[in-house]
């Protein structure tokens, strides 16, 4: 018998990443179903158009590096990053927006850096980020949450929504969009920061144009996405340290803010409750490629992300900003992960003094 040696660390991995992305996209099912109950059939729609996208751009750029194309779709990696591409596009944007915002994700942001485990940015929030900048019409064309539309919309509406532009019964997207009162509705966020630039209070926004319920569809979601959040902490799957930092980062500052003036600057509670902070606290920023590596550089990754996502939302210009801040801090990991290393072992330790004489 023969030992085998090898370079530390010592550890067995008990886990591929095929198994590892198939937990992730396990996780987000409560989300998904939530996201599609509140919004309508349109999420379920883009959720396979951007899986096609992203299984056929990665054979086709695997094929062309001559790389095994099979054994690399079967890790799930491409798959996920289409998946949180399409939950993130209104469910009711034109077909083509998920189809090159996936193969922008897939083709641009990892494979031309080299494939998994050597892109430098998250491919889904670079995409995305691509999207809103180049399409800020279709990428902001939300529908209010369920109830509260004045026409209904079923799985063939959103079909016919998502390719011609009109609904099967000949309704356009602005149309669907209208609440019960007949007034055109935004996201909670962007109706928010909306009413403050006009002078209203924060109290009188979440009461005009049912602003309030509007976000409480959001509500569910996040709660939906926070439950897969903790499935994925629970199985070790993610760790603590970027989700908390995150979240508690974003609460610390809308905190402070809130109660510098409470009319003029939203709560904690409806930064936390509103737009996609729950899928990107557990599902996008522990992105184990373009994150920290290092336990307190988690820390700092994810509390600078919680602050960035505060200020874009408050002084920026644009109502949500998770796609923005993890980006931002994307570029930051080498820095972060330079100045937080751990110590390495033996390093700084004086040498025993030899007795005199």
């Amino acid at each position: 018998m023969s030992f085998r040696l090898a370079s530390s660390p010592h550890q067995h991995n008990r886990r591929t990443t095929s198994q590892v992305m198939g937990w992730v996209m396990l996780a987000a099912i409560p989300g998904i179903l939530a996201q599609t109950i509140v919004f309508g059939w349109g999420t379920i729609v883009h959720l396979l158009l951007a899986v096609i996208t992203a299984v056929a751009t990665e054979a086709a750029f695997l094929e062309l590096r001559k790389k095994d194309f099979e054994r690399a779709i079967m890790d799930g990696s491409a798959v996920l990053t289409a998946i949180l591409l399409a939950v993130s596009i209104p469910p009711f944007a034109p077909w083509w927006i998920s189809v090159l915002g996936t193969f922008f994700a897939i083709a641009i942001v990892k494979q031309l850096y080299g494939g998994l485990g050597n892109n430098l940015f998250n491919p889904a929030m670079a995409a995305y980020v691509m999207l809103l900048v180049s399409f800020p019409v279709q990428m902001t064309g939300w529908l209010p949450a369920a109830g509260l539309t004045e026409y209904s919309h079923s799985l063939l509406d959103a079909i016919w929504m998502i390719f011609s532009g009109y609904s099967y019964d000949g309704y356009s997207l602005l149309q669907l969009r209208s609440d019960i009162d007949g007034v055109t509705m935004a996201t909670a966020l962007d109706t928010l920061k909306t009413d403050l630039s006009q002078g209203f209070t924060y109290t009188e926004s979440l009461t005009r144009h049912n602003v309030f319920y509007a976000a409480g569809g959001w509500l569910w979601v996040n709660l939906a996405y926070l439950f897969g959040g903790l499935i994925m902490l629970k199985k070790g799957i993610i760790r603590w340290h970027i989700p908390a930092a995150m979240l508690l980062a974003l609460a610390a500052f809308s905190g402070v803010m809130w109660l510098v003036d409470a009319d003029r600057y939203a709560s904690p509670l409806f930064h936390l409750c509103s737009g996609g902070i729950m899928l990107g606290a557990f599902f996008i920023a522990t992105d184990p490629v373009s994150a920290s590596t290092t336990a307190k550089g988690r820390l700092w990754f994810g509390a600078a992300i919680g602050m960035w996502i505060y200020l874009i939302r408050t002084f920026g210009g644009y109502p949500d900003a998770i796609a923005f801040a993890v980006i931002i801090m994307n570029m930051a990991v080498p820095l972060i992960d330079y100045y937080t290393r751990p110590r390495t072992y033996g390093h700084g330790v004086s040498k025993t003094r030899r007795p005199k004489g």
